[in-house]
């Protein structure tokens, strides 16, 4: 798995699915699982270590482009959700966790915090997809064209790899389960704190979007941060903050 050299990651495998865990096993506090755009995990690689400087922090493999087939699920977003449930399950138990998505990951994350109020302490949304204009082809091609004119060219190496190890049905399928999905009706029924975040420079995530999430969510705040689409790319430090942020936020209101 790429970039992962600076830190000591421990390699998991729970229930078919693999994860990179970091962070003191012991760690007071929920720990942090996060959960991947595209299935692909080197561009938060950053974030993971971020997050593991204050907790016990989880990168999770789903649906499983880090690794040869099998994979652990579908390459759907309720498949995706149903396997982070289960993982939950087998690996942290009852135990509160914040659940950070990104991308198509917040969708899926989305789906596990609204289901399961009682383990989902907090919930962070970044970039998180798709505004009903863009479910439909035309619009999601002029949403990727406008983005791509600010990710940096960094960001290939990490993410590409994944996405042609997955496969172009695979990918396709998981896209189009993304476009079939209704965030907007799966987040008034979360109660937990929400925070979402978009990069300032991304179409995928526009801001009225992002506002309109926050709105239907009974506790929840926005944010705009440097960046486009992938932000939390290099940005590990400010973006494991965030999260942080979060993590207190849901400490205050019990």
């Amino acid at each position: 798995m790429p970039d992962g050299r600076r830190q000591p990651y421990r390699l998991r495998w729970d229930g078919g699915v693999r994860s990179l865990e970091a962070g003191p096993e012991r760690a007071r506090g929920p720990a942090v699982v996060l959960v991947p755009g595209l299935g692909a995990l080197g561009y938060l690689l950053d974030t993971l270590a971020g997050c593991a400087g204050w907790a016990r922090s989880f990168l999770l493999d789903v649906p499983g482009f880090g690794h040869r087939p099998p994979r652990p699920c579908a390459a759907e977003i309720p498949a995706i959700a149903d396997t982070v449930s289960g993982w939950l399950d087998a690996v942290v138990g009852d135990a509160p966790v914040v659940l950070v998505g990104h991308s198509t990951g917040a969708q899926a994350a989305l789906r596990v915090a609204a289901r399961e109020p009682g383990r989902v302490r907090a919930l962070v949304l970044m970039g998180p997809t798709f505004p009903p204009e863009q479910r439909r082809l035309p619009g999601l091609l002029r949403g990727s064209v406008r983005v791509a004119r600010h990710e940096p060219l960094g960001l290939l190496p990490v993410t590409v790899p994944y996405y042609l190890r997955g496969g172009r049905r695979e990918l396709t399928r998981l896209i189009r389960s993304a476009r079939r999905d209704q965030p907007e009706r799966t987040i008034t029924g979360v109660r937990c704190p929400v925070l979402l975040v978009r990069g300032e420079h991304d179409a995928l995530a526009p801001r009225e979007w992002v506002h309109r999430l926050a709105a239907a969510a009974p506790h929840a705040w926005s944010t705009t941060v440097p960046g486009a689409h992938n932000f939390p790319f290099r940005r590990g430090g400010p973006t494991a903050a965030l999260v942080a942020q979060a993590a207190r936020r849901a400490d205050r209101t019990g």
